[in-house]
C-alpha cells in the first residue's frame, strides 16, 4: 500500500542483493530463439509476407493507389515545373565539375528520377546532381583521362577524349550504384550511422570550398590545368595565380552581376517566403537574360568568353561499363556511393519528420543504387539530392514523387526540343550559379564555435575531416575523417570520466561528491562509478582509476602484508616474538631481517591471499606491529562499484575485473557491484566469473542497497532515521507492494520471445 502525504516518498523494503532478489522474485523461464529459428522464419514465405516484401521493394504500390488526384495534382504540377527549372540549371552547371559537356547534366536530371519514383520511400526529395558528388566523379575522371593527353589506353582509339570522360563518369556512377544496391540488399543501411553530423558537415564544407575553387576558372574565363589527388586544390590555386593576369573581364563582370542579383533575390525569397507562394525563379530569369545578351552581343566572338556550345539533342544508347574502370576506381565508387546515400538519406529524414511519414533506410539504398546504375548506364553521372532543390519541391506544394517525375519531364523537354536555345549561355554564368548556391554549405563554418562549446570531440571531428578532405582529396579525406571519428569513440570509451560518488541529502540518490555540499559518506566506504564499457582497451585504465579512488594499490598492500607475515613468522621461530592472549609481545630488538631475505626466489608467493583462519594468531594490520615492522594502513573496509553505465564487458575486461576484485578482497576490503544489468550479470555467470572469492551475494540491485548492507555488516549506524522521514511527510511504500490504485503487471509472458 501507499500512504500519500506531501510530495516525497519513503521506500520500506528489504536490502536486496542480486541473490536475495532472485530468491524473492524468481525470473520467468523464457526460451530464446536461436539463429536457426530466425533463419527459418526469414526464409519462410506466406501470402502476407510476400505482399509485404513486394510493397517494400516497390513503395509506389502503397502510395500511388491512395493518391488524391483532385487535391494534390495541381500542387505537384506547380512544384514539378519549379523544381524542373532548377534541376536543369544545376544539371548544366554541375556537369562542369565532372569535366564533361553540360548536356550530360540534363541526363542526370532525368533518368534517376524515373527509377526513384518507383523505388524511393521519400515523397519530397528531388533526386539529381549534387555538387560534392559531381566533383568526386570529376576527380576520378581527370585521374584516368587527364588534361593534355589523347586519352587512355583503356578504351578504343576511335573514342575522343570527351567520349572517354563520359564513359569513365558513367562507369564510376554505375560502380557507386552497385555498391549502394549491394549494401541495401544486405540490409546494412545502418552504415550511415558511422557518418556523424559533424563529419558530414566538415566533409561537405571542404567539398564546397573545392567546388568553389574549381569554378573560379570559369568565372575568370581562364583555362586552368585540372589536378587530382592529394593537394590538388593547392596546385589549382597555384596555376590560377600564375594565369590571373589573363582574366577575361567580360566573364568576370558577367559573373559578378549574376552573383549579386541572384544573392539579393534569394535573400528576398528567404525573408518573405511566408508571403511569396512560389519563390522567384531568379536563376532561370538570369540564365535566360544572360543567354539572350550573349547571343545578341556575340560575347563569344567579340570578347572570347567560353560558352557551353551545342547541346546534344535527344538521348544516346546505353553504354556497357568498363571493368578496367571499376578496378581503377573501387575506392572512388565506394566513397561516392556512401556520400550519396548519406546526403540523400539525411535530407529525406528531414522531410519525413516534418510531414510525419516513414522512410526505409535499406530501401533508400536500393533506390539510389538502381537510380545510379540506370543513370550511369545512360551516360549520366552520380546523383543524390540537395537541400536547396528539395526545398523548392517541398515549399512549392509538392505532395509526392509525381512532382519529381514532372521535373524530369522539364529536363526531357530541354534535351529534346529547346536545348539549342542555350548554345550561347556563358560558362561563367553556370560557374556563378554554382558558386552562389554553395552559400548554405559554406555557412557551416559557423558550426565550429557551437561544436566547441557543446562537444570538443565533435568539433575535432569536424575540423579534422575538413582538413583531411582539403589536403588529401575528397575520397581519402572521407576515409581519414571516418577513421578519426572512430578513434574519438575509442578515446571516449578508453578514457572514461570515472568519479567517486556519494549519498546526497541522506537519500537514495548518489552523485559526484565534488559537485555537492550536502553529502553523506559513511566512514570506510568508497563508491566508484564507471560510465563506460570495460573492454580490452580500457581495462588497465579502469584498474588505475579504482586504485586512485581508494588511495592505494591493493597489490602493494598485499605484498607488504605477506612480507610482514614472513618476518613475524621468522621472529616467532627465533623466539624474538611470543604469542600471548593479549597479542604479540616482542622480547628483543636485536634480530634484523632484510627485505631481500624474504623476496629471494619466492616473490610470486607474496601475492597469495592471506587466510586468517590458518594463522595461530590475529593480526590487526591497521595497528602498530612489533619490531618496527611497517605495513601501509588501509582506511576503507568497503568498495562499491556502480556499474549502471557499464553496457558490456569483454573477455579481457572480465579477466582484469576479476583480478582487481580479488586483489581488494585479499586485503580484507569488501567489494560490491551495484546497478549491473541483469543480462550482463548472466553473462558473467555463464563465463565462469563467479567462484570462491567472487560470489553472487556481492552484487546488489542499487548502490543504496550495497551501502546499507556494508554499514550493517560493519555494525555501523547509518545517519538516517525512518521515524524522522515519516515525520517529514514522505510518501510511504510498505514492503514494496502497491494497492489497487496502481497498475499491476500481469504475468503473461509467451513461452518464446525474441532476443
Amino acid at each position: 500500500m501507499i500512504e500519500h502525504s506531501g510530495s516525497n516518498y519513503l521506500a520500506d523494503r528489504p536490502i536486496f542483493s542480486e541473490k536475495t532478489f532472485a530468491t524473492h522474485h524468481p525470473k520467468l523461464s523464457r526460451n530464446h530463439k536461436t539463429f536457426l529459428d530466425h533463419l527459418k522464419e526469414y526464409v519462410r514465405c506466406s501470402p502476407e509476407k510476400a505482399k509485404q516484401i513486394l510493397f517494400t521493394f516497390f513503395p509506389i504500390l502503397s502510395w500511388l493507389p491512395a493518391y488524391n488526384f483532385r487535391q494534390w495534382l495541381i500542387s505537384d504540377l506547380i512544384s514539378g515545373i519549379s523544381t524542373g527549372t532548377v534541376a536543369v540549371l544545376q544539371g548544366l552547371a554541375f556537369a562542369l565539375l565532372v569535366n564533361i559537356s553540360p548536356s550530360y547534366g540534363l541526363f542526370s536530371a532525368f533518368f534517376p528520377i524515373l527509377t526513384y519514383f518507383i523505388l524511393g520511400t521519400s515523397k519530397h526529395i528531388s533526386v539529381g546532381p549534387f555538387p560534392v558528388l559531381s566533383l568526386m566523379v570529376g576527380t576520378a575522371v581527370m585521374r584516368i583521362v587527364p588534361e593534355g593527353t589523347n586519352g587512355t589506353t583503356l578504351f578504343s582509339n576511335n573514342m575522343t577524349v570527351e567520349e572517354q570522360r563520359v564513359f569513365v563518369a558513367g562507369s564510376v556512377t554505375v560502380l557507386a550504384g552497385i555498391f549502394q544496391l549491394a549494401l541495401g540488399l544486405l540490409k546494412v543501411g545502418f552504415i550511415v550511422i558511422y557518418l556523424s553530423d559533424p563529419l558530414i558537415s566538415g566533409f561537405t564544407t571542404a567539398a564546397a570550398v573545392q567546388v568553389g575553387i574549381s569554378q573560379i576558372k570559369f568565372i575568370l574565363g581562364l583555362k586552368i590545368t585540372n589536378f587530382s589527388g592529394p593537394l590538388a586544390m593547392f596546385y589549382t590555386l597555384e596555376d590560377l595565380f600564375k594565369k590571373i593576369t589573363l582574366t577575361n573581364i567580360c566573364d568576370l563582370v558577367t559573373s559578378i552581376i549574376i552573383m549579386t542579383v541572384v544573392f539579393v533575390v534569394k535573400e528576398i525569397n528567404d525573408r518573405f517566403k511566408a508571403k511569396i507562394p512560389i519563390p522567384i525563379p531568379i536563376e532561370l530569369v538570369m540564365t535566360v537574360i544572360a543567354t539572350g545578351v550573349s547571343y545578341g552581343c556575340d560575347f563569344s566572338g567579340r570578347y572570347g568568353i567560353q560558352i557551353i556550345g551545342e547541346l546534344k539533342k535527344g538521348y544516346e544508347p546505353p553504354i556497357t561499363p568498363s571493368i578496367e574502370v571499376f578496378q581503377e576506381c573501387v575506392a572512388d565508387g565506394f566513397a561516392i556511393g556512401i556520400v550519396a546515400f548519406a546526403v540523400g538519406f539525411s535530407v529525406a529524414k528531414v522531410y519525413s519528420i516534418k510531414h510525419d511519414y516513414p522512410i526505409n533506410g535499406n530501401q533508400e539504398l536500393v533506390a539510389f543504387g538502381i537510380s545510379n546504375i540506370f543513370c550511369g548506364g545512360f551516360r549520366g553521372f552520380a546523383v543524390s539530392t540537395s537541400l536547396s532543390r528539395s526545398a523548392v519541391q517541398e515549399s512549392t506544394g509538392g505532395k509526392s514523387q509525381i512532382a519529381g517525375v514532372l521535373s524530369a519531364l522539364i529536363a526531357m523537354i530541354v534535351t529534346l526540343f529547346i536545348g539549342f536555345l542555350l548554345r550561347t549561355l556563358p560558362k561563367s554564368v553556370l560557374g556563378a550559379l554554382v558558386l552562389i548556391n554553395l552559400k548554405g554549405m559554406l555557412m557551416q563554418f559557423s558550426e565550429i564555435p557551437n561544436l566547441w562549446r557543446k562537444d570538443k570531440y565533435d568539433c575535432s571531428v569536424w575540423i579534422s575531416t575538413f582538413i583531411a578532405a582539403i589536403l588529401l582529396g575528397l575520397d581519402y579525406g572521407l576515409a581519414a575523417g571516418v577513421a578519426y571519428e572512430l578513434l574519438t569513440v575509442v578515446f571516449r570509451t578508453q578514457f572514461p570520466k570515472c568519479t567517486v560518488i556519494a549519498n546526497i541529502g541522506k537519500s537514495n540518490i548518489y552523485r559526484n561528491r565534488k559537485d555537492y555540499v550536502d553529502i553523506c559518506e559513511p566512514e570506510g566506504i568508497v563508491i566508484f562509478r564507471c560510465p563506460s564499457p570495460i573492454f580490452f582497451a580500457n581495462a588497465g585504465f579502469f584498474k588505475e582509476k579504482v586504485s586512485a579512488a581508494v588511495g592505494f594499490n591493493p597489490l602493494r598492500i598485499l605484498r607488504k602484508r605477506n612480507k610482514a607475515l614472513r618476518k613475524i613468522t621468522a621472529l616467532l621461530k627465533q623466539g624474538v616474538l611470543h604469542v600471548t592472549p593479549k597479542g604479540l609481545i616482542c622480547t628483543s630488538y636485536e634480530y634484523i631481517a632484510s627485505d631481500e631475505e624474504f623476496d629471494n626466489n619466492r616473490v610470486e608467493e607474496l601475492y597469495n591471499p592471506i587466510h586468517p583462519n590458518d594463522l595461530p594468531f590475529h593480526i590487526d594490520w591497521n595497528a602498530d606491529l612489533p619490531n618496527d615492522i611497517v605495513v601501509p594502513k588501509v582506511d576503507i573496509h568497503s568498495l562499491i562499484l556502480d556499474f549502471g553505465a557499464v553496457s558490456f564487458i569483454d573477455v579481457s575486461g572480465m579477466k582484469s575485473l576479476k583480478s582487481t576484485l580479488k586483489e581488494y578482497i585479499r586485503i580484507d576490503v569488501d567489494v560490491y557491484i551495484a546497478n549491473i544489468d541483469s543480462d550482463l550479470l548472466d553473462k558473467l555467470e555463464n563465463c565462469g566469473f563467479l567462484g570462491d572469492e567472487i560470489q553472487k551475494s556481492m552484487f546488489f540491485l542499487t548502490v543504496h542497497d550495497a551501502m546499507l548492507h556494508s554499514v550493517a555488516k560493519k555494525g555501523m549506524k547509518y545517519p538516517y532515521s525512518v521515524q524522522s522521514a515519516k515525520e517529514a511527510e514522505y510518501y510511504t511504500c510498505i514492503k514494496g507492494y502497491t494497492d489497487e490504485t496502481l497498475r499491476n503487471r500481469a504475468i503473461t509472458m509467451p513461452s518464446e520471445t525474441k532476443f
